[in-house]
């Protein structure tokens, strides 16, 4: 599954959970456009994680036994010059990797 794409499903689950307005696990599957076989595993997930996750049969709805507060966030911008060079080791070895290579390919010659 598609990084943001599961970002964005357990971020919906949490807000309907939240707001109690999740309807039946069938119709919770559908909004979130998954199975219902889907959804449990989402939910057992989120449960291990330590959501206090239930189900009410008479409101018909997922919700939260207890506060609980689910926070994702993701930023994208660009690094500073600073940011690049700390985060610049791995181009620094290859280019290191690269010139003991051809120093070897030369001294075969």
């Amino acid at each position: 599954m598609k990084l943001f794409e599961y970002l964005d499903r357990i971020s919906t689950t949490h807000k309907l959970i939240l707001h109690g307005n999740t309807g039946t696990p069938e119709e919770f599957a559908d909004h979130l456009g998954v199975s219902r076989t889907s959804l449990y595993e989402l939910i057992d997930e989120l449960r291990l994680r330590g959501a206090p996750i239930s189900y009410s049969k008479s409101a018909k709805t997922f919700y939260y036994r207890e506060p609980f507060e689910i926070s994702i966030t993701c930023k994208f911008r660009p690094m500073t010059i600073e940011e690049k060079k700390q985060y610049s080791g791995g181009n620094f070895i290859s280019k290191i990797l690269f010139f003991r290579t051809m120093c070897d390919e030369i001294s075969k010659v």
